[in-house]
């Protein structure tokens, strides 16, 4: 039986494909990250603290590049007006942000049917773990600082208990408390009253500060970069693909050889039998043999 063995430029060819496709799966990931890249990068102007009054104006519409921006506001709290935003969780534990409205003063008031005299903004001052761990607010004026964010969507379909919100929502917000108010909420990290700062950073208690960083910015997906990198792998295994190819190719003509030089080849131990004559010089029997008698 004809056997065959791996050749050393099948071996080589192998070797070159490994390498021919690990390039291309390089340059595939290197596509793939490219069309990865983050639309806008953070911008560092946004911890940079900023007058609440010089950055958002109440009654217009919350600009997508204030949002993230440290701010800072002189006013006062109001007691009675604090919910509780539940379903937040904190160090993986569930419980509640405690969402006070806040009077800024030197703000800009609004005109119309239903605005109050006085332009308020909600304020994320904490979380609790219990609705009877929230305290009331600082009294007397504030020096608020935070991060200010954009209102969030209220929950359709979930009636709020009494005392709570179903997320810190502008528009539901205003419903509760009805007052005028800033189209987004901060999310306090300072309240300084008379020199001393009684936020829940600075203050230990039930109540734990938020911790709200800068957003991660929106990824930009780019389809033609994504389109490459698949293009490479597909490229990596089109490398296999020829040097199996190829390997096929040549097995198959060796095996035709093989199986060529075995027909010529005569058949060992065997000799030829003469053929018999024929026609009329094919040897008859004697016509003279003796006919035995019976």
């Amino acid at each position: 039986m004809w056997k065959t063995a791996l050749k050393p430029r099948w071996i080589a060819g192998f070797i070159f494909a490994i390498v021919i496709s690990g390039v291309f799966v390089l340059l595939s990931q290197w596509q793939f990250g490219r069309s990865t890249q983050p639309e806008v990068p953070v911008n560092p102007a946004s911890e940079q603290v900023q007058p609440l009054t010089n950055t958002l104006q109440p009654g217009e519409f919350f600009h997508g590049s204030v949002a993230d921006q440290m701010v800072t506001a002189q006013g006062t709290y109001s007691p009675d007006k604090q919910v509780l935003v539940p379903g937040r969780l904190h160090d993986g534990k569930s419980g509640y942000w405690v969402v006070s409205a806040f009077a800024v003063n030197g703000a800009p008031t609004l005109t119309g049917a239903g605005a109050s005299p006085q332009t308020w903004i909600p304020v994320a001052r904490g979380w609790v773990a219990q609705p009877g761990d929230a305290a009331a607010p600082p009294s007397g004026v504030v020096e608020l600082t935070g991060r200010l964010l954009p209102s969030e969507a209220p929950v359709a379909g979930k009636a709020p208990k009494p005392g709570e919100a179903s997320a810190v929502s502008v528009a539901e917000l205003i419903n509760y408390w009805d007052v005028s108010s800033y189209p987004g909420f901060v999310s306090a990290t300072a309240e300084v009253v008379g020199g001393q700062d009684l936020s829940a950073s600075a203050v230990p208690g039930k109540l734990l500060p938020l911790n709200i960083g800068p957003q991660p910015p929106e990824q930009h997906i780019n389809w033609l970069n994504l389109f490459y990198s698949i293009e490479w792998v597909v490229f990596a295994g089109f490398a296999f693909f020829i040097w199996w190819r190829l390997v096929k190719d040549d097995y198959h003509r060796d095996l035709e050889e093989a199986l060529e030089d075995d027909d010529e080849a005569p058949a060992g131990g065997l000799h030829e039998t003469p053929p018999l004559p024929h026609g009329p010089e094919q040897q008859q029997p004697d016509q003279h043999q003796q006919k035995v008698q019976p």
